[in-house]
């Protein structure tokens, strides 16, 4: 079976432009268009659209030189599919979706072109990166199968997986809905909140992609003494087809407008419920 690559841009007999993809035919079987779309039916995306995090991947996919058997004045035809999504590491985003095409054409039918359409939702937490569609389709009356592929592109954030539970990308925050973390020296006013965001990652799983994690706070004086607690500030379980591999944390508190002017450090705990495992991470900030 010899693979044959279609250019990014190429056009179809109505002008359309045809999104980049990878086939190779077995017999006359041929796809003959491997298509993106914002919604069903809607008009064509170029290889060059993005996609992003929570939004659906309609995919379109038409199919050419495929046999037919007589029936009565009529002809069948009688062709199966299989497709999906996979990642950047081939992992599959959700489970493979299949289907058949059964048909009973009249001669005023000559030329129909069969298709299929199937939609992708990208979960919210996937990373970014190329992304691809692989597709077979078999003539069940020819005994034929071809096979194709896809590639698309996901804007996102990378995620690096970890192999080993872990606090990161932690930062201090002047307001919940900053997305630039304060520099060093970290310091708040009496009478503000004290915000921070942070992520876990390497947590296990149990079946289904199930994890379970929890965190909580304290605030330390300069001596050590605990001077306030939350063991469990908040919680998430969840399980889904596709692993989440990180899961955000954010923290808040309100700082009494007569504390004391003076250094504390800030102690975030997480926890997995499933591994076992526990993490602290210290954060030293100062009410000037």
């Amino acid at each position: 079976m010899v693979a044959r690559r279609w250019s990014p841009l190429v056009l179809f007999a109505a002008g359309a432009v045809l999104a980049s993809g990878t086939l190779s035919a077995a017999s006359k079987l041929a796809l003959e268009r491997l298509a993106l779309h914002q919604y069903e039916d809607g008009p064509l995306l170029p290889s060059s659209h993005d996609f992003l995090p929570g939004e659906t991947i309609w995919f379109s996919c038409r199919i050419t030189g495929f046999e037919s058997e007589p029936a009565g004045d009529n002809r069948n035809v009688k062709l199966s599919w299989q497709t999906g999504l996979l990642d950047p590491a081939k992992i599959p985003v959700e489970p493979p979706k299949t289907g058949r095409l059964d048909e009973s054409l009249r001669l005023q039918d000559k030329d129909w072109v069969p298709k299929f359409v199937v939609s992708f939702l990208l979960p919210s937490f996937i990373p970014g990166g190329n992304y691809h569609i692989p597709v077979t389709v078999k003539d069940e009356i020819a005994g034929s199968e071809v096979s194709g592929d896809l590639e698309i592109h996901v804007r996102a954030e990378n995620i690096e997986p970890s192999t080993s539970f872990v606090i990161r990308n932690f930062r201090f925050l002047r307001n919940e809905d900053d997305t630039a973390a304060l520099r060093p020296p970290i310091t708040y006013k009496q009478g503000s909140t004290l915000w921070a965001r942070f992520e876990m990652a390497g947590y296990k799983f149990e079946a289904n992609n199930k994890f379970s994690v929890e965190y909580g706070l304290a605030i330390l004086a300069a001596d050590g003494k605990e001077l306030f607690a939350q063991p469990v500030a908040a919680a998430e379980s969840k399980e889904s087809f596709y692993p989440q591999l990180r899961v955000p944390g954010a923290l808040s508190l309100r700082l009494d407008t007569n504390v004391p002017l003076a250094s504390y450090t800030l102690v975030v705990t997480v926890r997995d419920k499933i591994g076992g495992d526990a993490v602290e991470l210290r954060e030293p900030f100062s009410v000037e």
